[in-house]
Parts: C-alpha cells; sequence; structure tokens
C-alpha cells in the first residue's frame, strides 16, 4: 500500500481587494469548518454547513478549476447574504478557503506501513455533524508531516454500547521543532452511520507533548 501523505495545502486565494480608505467597514463575515460542493465542470456552488444547511455560493472568477461533482473538507470565510425565503436556498460570498486534512480512516489491519504516532499539542477537538474535527499545534520547520486517521477496533460492552477506537497517524520526517504551526484536520464518520448508533462512542486516541498518550471521548 503506497503511504499517503496529507500536507497542508491551500487550494484557493479569494481574497477581498485591499481597500485603502480607513474607514472600510469588514463585512459580517463566518470563519468554520464547512464543506464545498462542486458541480460537473468543477466550480463550487454549494457550501455545506455541518449542521445540514445548504447555501448557494455566488458566482465569481477563481471558484472554478477543481475537481467535478466532489466535496471537499475546507475552513473557510463567507458571508451569509439572505436568509431562506419563497423555497430559494440562502446565498453566500465565499472569500478564502483552506483544506482540511480528512481521509476516511484505515483499519489497522488493512495498514500495510509502519504507524507513526509523532506528538502534536490539542487545542481543540469536537464533534459536529459528520466529522469530529481536530485543530493541533505542530512543531516544525522543513519537512513535510504525514497525516492519517486509523480505525483500531470497534468494540461493545456489557450495556451493547459500541465504541469506535481511532488513533491519529502523525509522521513527523524527523523535522526540527523550530516552530509551531496549525494543522486542521477532520474525521469523516459518514461510513460508520450503518455500524453506530444513537448514544454509541467515539474514542480518539493521539499523542501529545503535554499528556503523553492521551485520548478524548465523543458521543455518537
Amino acid at each position: 500500500m503506497t503511504k499517503r501523505i496529507f500536507a497542508y495545502i491551500s487550494f484557493l486565494c479569494l481574497l477581498l481587494a485591499a481597500c485603502k480608505e480607513e474607514t472600510y467597514v469588514y463585512p459580517s463575515v463566518i470563519t468554520e469548518f464547512i464543506d464545498l460542493q462542486t458541480d460537473a465542470t468543477g466550480t463550487i456552488t454549494h457550501l455545506i454547513a455541518d449542521n445540514g444547511e445548504h447555501y448557494a455560493v455566488q458566482p465569481r472568477e477563481g471558484l472554478d478549476g477543481l475537481r467535478a461533482d466532489t466535496l471537499y473538507r475546507t475552513v473557510s470565510v463567507y458571508q451569509i447574504l439572505n436568509e431562506q425565503t419563497d423555497g430559494n436556498e440562502p446565498e453566500a460570498i465565499l472569500y478564502s478557503s483552506r483544506t482540511v486534512i480528512s481521509p476516511y480512516p484505515v483499519k489497522a489491519a488493512a495498514w500495510k506501513d509502519s504507524i507513526y504516532t509523532d506528538p502534536v499539542d490539542i487545542q481543540s477537538i469536537w464533534r459536529s455533524g459528520d466529522y469530529l474535527n481536530l485543530i493541533l499545534e505542530v512543531r516544525r520547520k522543513d519537512q513535510t508531516h504525514a497525516f492519517h486517521f486509523i480505525e483500531d477496533s470497534i468494540s461493545a460492552d456489557a450495556s451493547d454500547i459500541r465504541t469506535l477506537n481511532l488513533q491519529l497517524f502523525h509522521n513527523s520526517n524527523n523535522d526540527y521543532e523550530a516552530f509551531t504551526e496549525q494543522a486542521y484536520l477532520s474525521v469523516p464518520l459518514r461510513r460508520y452511520r450503518d455500524t453506530l448508533h444513537t448514544g454509541d462512542k467515539i474514542r480518539f486516541r493521539l499523542n501529545t507533548y503535554k499528556e503523553g498518550e492521551t485520548y478524548r471521548d465523543f458521543t455518537y
């Protein structure tokens, strides 16, 4: 199995033009983890929030050139233009986006390479919608770090409550720890819809500088 390397990638640069007026008022924008949907031409057409809300993206230059009919996990900055009225979708202006590392977990038994658990620091971890989201602090210099998610097992207790056991794969490639950089990751949980039920648990394990080997639990 060829190792899949996930590096920090910014695939869009949709910045507002700089305004020379000191009195410029910035629009009311939202910055959050959100999905971007492209159409058959590879153009971004919709934002899909974790609560299921869809926003039609206002057309503009720079939204094309992506894979067709693809859902991208991102951290995006956008502005909602109007609320839903008369059955029409609410619209939004997309100002900027960066991709989030978001591969589906691979079962440990199917992982053909060494499993690295190089340390990180946790800024925040939370569950929303079909994702487990992470903002991590990575100590690095000039090497490419590899991230993935490993599914260790799905266990059940005496009450038939199931626990999905996941862990973070992180290979720092022996990088020198010169400075700290944020890494944005999301674990897709869609594939577990038929396996986990309301009330089941997700345990996410990772190696940290501050706590050593630790975990965070979430209710499905």
